[in-house]
Order: structure tokens, then C-alpha cells, then sequence
């Protein structure tokens, strides 16, 4: 698993930590079911103090991302829950995206290209992901 921080950037460390995973689960880096590094040594791994690692895991578990047994460790869930408010956060963070996007210089029709590509490439790599579906 690769994981990229940015120890400079504004976007806390958990946080940062929190979409790679999201980000390798969406794009079949991380398979469903498969197992993740403890939190100690994913800590270690990637340079960070354990409390950030199991920040990021446990807000994966409760958005559903993963499962975690005390046995077992965490590992990549099945299904990811569908939340009642996700569509409420998806709105807003794209409205911003949308906004900045604007106001750096891109017209609707190129941030519905760049939006469209994504989402090809994303379908025609992971198919198959009951995540995607």
C-alpha cells in the first residue's frame, strides 16, 4: 500500500492518511477484504506517532471503510455503509470544488470533462467493485 502525506501541508496527518486509504480502496490499490498494516506498524512505516494511525482507522471504521477485530486487525470491509448523510457532504464538498474551481479560471464544461473522465476511469478499471456499483 503507498501512501503519499504531505508533513507540510495544512490537511492534517489523520486526515491525509484517511483518503489515501479511501482513495486506494476507490481505485483497487487496497482490495475489499484485504488486510491493512497494524496500527503500530503502519506507524512506524510511514513515520507517524500511532495515535494518528488509529485516528484515521477509527474514523474508517465509523464511516464504514473498514472493520476492525481485536484478533484479526483491520481489514477492508465488504460493503461500505451508505450514510444518510453522505449525499449532504458530497453536495457541499463538491459546491466548493465547484467555486474554486470557477474561480481559477475553469468553465462548467471543463469541470464536467475533468468530472467525467474521472469517473471513466474509475468504471472502466473497477467494474466489478461492489463499492462502485
Amino acid at each position: 500500500m503507498l501512501i503519499k502525506l504531505d508533513m507540510k501541508s495544512s490537511v492534517p496527518i489523520y486526515v491525509q492518511l484517511r483518503n489515501q486509504i479511501v482513495l486506494g480502496i476507490g481505485r483497487g490499490d487496497i482490495g475489499i477484504g484485504e488486510k491493512l498494516p497494524t496500527v503500530r506498524q503502519l506507524a512506524e512505516d510511514i513515520g507517524v506517532n500511532n495515535m494518528t494511525v488509529n485516528k484515521a482507522y477509527t474514523i474508517l471504521k465509523n464511516e464504514g471503510y473498514i472493520e476492525i477485530d481485536r484478533r484479526q486487525g483491520a481489514k477492508i470491509s465488504e460493503t461500505v455503509l451508505k450514510q444518510e448523510e453522505f449525499s449532504e457532504k458530497m453536495e457541499g464538498e463538491l459546491e466548493l470544488l465547484i467555486v474554486e474551481a470557477r474561480l481559477n479560471g475553469y468553465d462548467e464544461k471543463e469541470i464536467l470533462n475533468m468530472c467525467k473522465d474521472i469517473i471513466s476511469d474509475l468504471k472502466i478499471k473497477y467494474v466489478e467493485s461492489p463499492i462502485l456499483e
